[in-house]
């Protein structure tokens, strides 16, 4: 090899046992050159090297039968209220809520990394159309809603909008090409995720997917804490007297962002971390699970739950797994903060998965089965380190109607349809008819829930297609 390599950087890699990345150094111009090294230094040399070590190991953290078995139904749960009383107490905790909005103490984080190839959409996620009627996208959507809530709070709420490094430039680009879609762009944030390079596990060598292109892929949904750190964004959150972040997922166009009653509930039990749960439609849904595990709240991935054990029940006769998660949480800044400080809090999971690489010849395999280390994080290993974590049960039919997958459940079209079913029961309870055919959509702009229309000008029928609100 000739050339400008940085001696420093040949002989990290050499003792890494990885000097094979600088193959085709040669080839390269200055400016990739330059990019290549900033993918190196990108890299934490050591922490791949003991993931890669003993990956069983990096996972023991969890054993995920253990975990199963000694299973309860959540504590700290609050269900939805069934009575005056439990009404008043839900009133009082919207009415927190909205005291806290107001004072500017609350934020919004979207993590928007992915991109759509499940929904069969070659692009990043929350850019996928999902309004039933206008065509609006997930972005959208959100956008909308924050506009409005800061409006009824008199106070600018900012967005935090985690990208990857596959879906970064993109995802900036839409936003500035929609006018922020009427955010104030002072107030929306975005900062990139981790990423870790993919090991071919049966020599522990980083793989490449081009001659110039680490093998990366994003470090998960915990790896946002840390990239909030690394972006600077804690300073900015604390300079606007933000102390608690709703947290969202893109994929749920029913999202009620920073809830008045799940961020005042939040606040009232002086919760860490706070999830919002919905019953499972059955023990089988393919969903997470919040349960309690030796007095402390965690959740289980369905994929790690026990076939056998999937209708488990407690001493009560109860079912154990049958709070499903719904990836939607509030944190305390300062907890958030806490976590990016000591990454032992959100530890690596190992996955054995199939990866396309750039073998020693410069061609580009496909491996028709597993052949390779990926390693993320995932945020709600980080509820067993809260001092308190409360559980919020919502309503799934007004809440949770994600789009993960192109047909089925939590398709786009069952997500459009729970949306159309809900508008229309709002215009129905606000006197307009509308037969069930009909399709319908209603702006954040417009409502933000049911009563809000009592302030709306509606028509005494709606028979066609039709949006309230603006497009």
């Amino acid at each position: 090899m000739t050339g400008s390599i940085p001696r420093e950087t040949q002989r990290l890699l050499e003792s890494a046992g990885q000097a094979h990345l600088l193959r085709w150094w040669d080839d390269f111009d200055e400016a990739r050159r330059t990019d290549f090294l900033s993918q190196i230094e990108a890299i934490d040399f050591p922490l791949i090297d003991e993931l890669v070590r003993a990956p069983a190991i990096a996972d023991s953290h969890v054993d995920p039968r253990r975990l199963a078995e000694r299973a309860a139904p959540p504590l700290n749960l609050l269900r939805l209220p069934r009575t005056s009383a439990e009404r008043a107490e839900w009133q009082a905790a919207e009415a927190r809520g909205e005291e806290l909005l107001s004072a500017g103490q609350v934020g919004a984080i979207v993590v928007a990394g992915g991109q759509g190839t499940r929904l069969k959409f070659d692009r990043a996620k929350g850019l996928y159309p999902i309004g039933p009627v206008s065509g609006r996208s997930l972005f959208q959507v959100f956008a909308e809603q924050l506009r409005a809530r800061s409006r009824r709070a008199s106070v600018a709420i900012p967005w935090f909008v985690m990208t990857s490094l596959a879906t970064h430039d993109e995802i900036v680009a839409f936003f500035v090409g929609n006018a922020h879609f009427g955010l104030d762009p002072a107030d929306v944030f975005f900062f990139q995720q981790g990423a870790m390079p993919a090991v071919d596990a049966t020599t522990g060598r980083v793989l490449l997917s081009d001659r110039h292109e680490i093998a990366f892929s994003p470090d998960g949904h915990g790896g946002m804490p840390a990239a909030l750190r690394k972006a600077g964004l804690f300073d900015e959150m604390r300079r606007r007297g933000i102390e608690h972040l709703y947290y969202h997922q893109v994929d749920n166009p029913a999202s009620m962002l920073c809830d008045p009653v799940f961020v005042g509930w939040h606040d009232r039990r002086r919760s860490d971390l706070s999830t919002k749960i919905v019953g499972k439609v059955a023990p089988e849904e393919p969903m997470g699970v919040v349960v309690s595990v030796d007095g402390q709240t965690r959740i289980i991935e369905y994929s790690d739950l026990p076939a056998d054990l999937l209708r488990k029940t407690d001493a009560a006769g109860q079912p154990c797994f049958w709070a499903g998660n719904t990836a939607m949480h509030v944190f305390r800044r300062e907890f958030l903060e806490r976590l990016a400080a000591d990454p032992a809090l959100l530890p690596f999971h190992v996955a054995f998965k199939a990866v396309e690489y750039l073998d020693d010849a410069g061609q580009v395999v496909t491996p028709a089965a597993n052949n390779a280390w990926k390693f993320e994080r995932f945020i709600f290993d980080a509820l067993p380190h809260a001092g308190e974590a409360v559980v919020v049960e919502t309503d799934r039919a007004s809440e949770f109607l994600p789009v993960k997958k192109a047909e089925g459940s939590d398709s786009p079209q069952s997500s459009r349809e729970g949306l159309m079913r809900m508008y229309r029961s709002w215009l129905r309870a606000a006197g307009t008819e509308i037969a069930d055919e009909v399709p319908v959509e209603i702006s954040p702009l417009a409502a933000l829930r049911a009563e809000d229309l009592r302030q709306v000008s509606l028509p005494a029928t709606i028979d066609r297609p039709t949006v309230i609100g603006p497009i």
